[in-house]
């Protein structure tokens, strides 16, 4: 599973890269930090999430979901929203 989430996550980072040279469109030191964090808790909550799944712990998985998912969802949300008032504002 992981090998198909670190290619997923190679494919998205150069479409974003490539994205980001053709539409002459340059991120903020903030908005990658925060972004990079986002999807760190991200990857974190789908690893911790999927063992507690398979230790039969589904309260723990979901409980994690809450505390470390809204959180990196708030982050990556937040970081989109920061990207595109920065552009239309420009």
């Amino acid at each position: 599973m992981w090998l198909i989430i670190s290619f997923v996550l190679g494919a998205l980072a150069l479409a974003l890269i490539m994205w980001l040279r053709t539409s002459h469109v340059s991120l903020t030191w903030y908005e990658w930090v925060l972004g990079i964090i986002g999807l760190a808790l991200l990857l974190f909550t789908i690893l911790f999430f999927t063992d507690a799944l398979g230790e039969t712990e589904p309260k723990a998985g979901t409980m994690f979901l809450l505390v470390l998912g809204l959180p990196a969802v708030i982050l990556l949300a937040l970081t989109w929203q920061l990207t595109v008032r920065r552009i239309k504002k420009a």
